[in-house]
Formats: C-alpha cells, sequence, structure tokens
C-alpha cells in the first residue's frame, strides 16, 4: 500500500521544472535575425547555416532529378524480345 502512496510523489517530480535552470537564448538570436543587414535569414546564421542551407538544396535538386528520371523510364514502353 505504502507504493501506491509514492506514485503521485514520483509524478510531479518527474513533469516538474528542472533544478538547472538553462539561460534564455531566444532574445540574443531574435536580436541577429531581425538585423535589418540585407543578408537572408538562412546565411544569418553563420557558415553552419549556410553549409546546411546548400546541402539541403542540393539533395533537394539531386532527389528530384532522380525521380523525374525515373519517372521517364517507367513511361518508356518495355522492347518486345
Amino acid at each position: 500500500m505504502n507504493h501506491l502512496l509514492k506514485v503521485p510523489v514520483l509524478a510531479r517530480r518527474a513533469f516538474s521544472s528542472s533544478a538547472r535552470q538553462l539561460k534564455n537564448k531566444v532574445p540574443e538570436a531574435q536580436k541577429i535575425f531581425q538585423e535589418d543587414n540585407g543578408l537572408p535569414v538562412h546565411i544569418k546564421g553563420g557558415t553552419f547555416d549556410v553549409v546546411l542551407y546548400r546541402a539541403t538544396m542540393m539533395l533537394t535538386a539531386a532527389g528530384t532529378c532522380y525521380s523525374l528520371y525515373w519517372l521517364l523510364v517507367a513511361s518508356m514502353p518495355q522492347k518486345k524480345a
């Protein structure tokens, strides 16, 4: 019976806020991304964001070309032997 009395206490501990408070970095990021410096938002984050954006665009273009290739192959009738 004692175990059943501990369940609400354990549940409250599991879902309470953490003891270690993290610094809120959102205001700093807002200052960076809201600057009026003429840069697109995908470049304002720095070198990593530029590399990530370019890799995403390359993979998207390659995937589109690959899909179009297989649609073309599927649309061609097979030659009968």
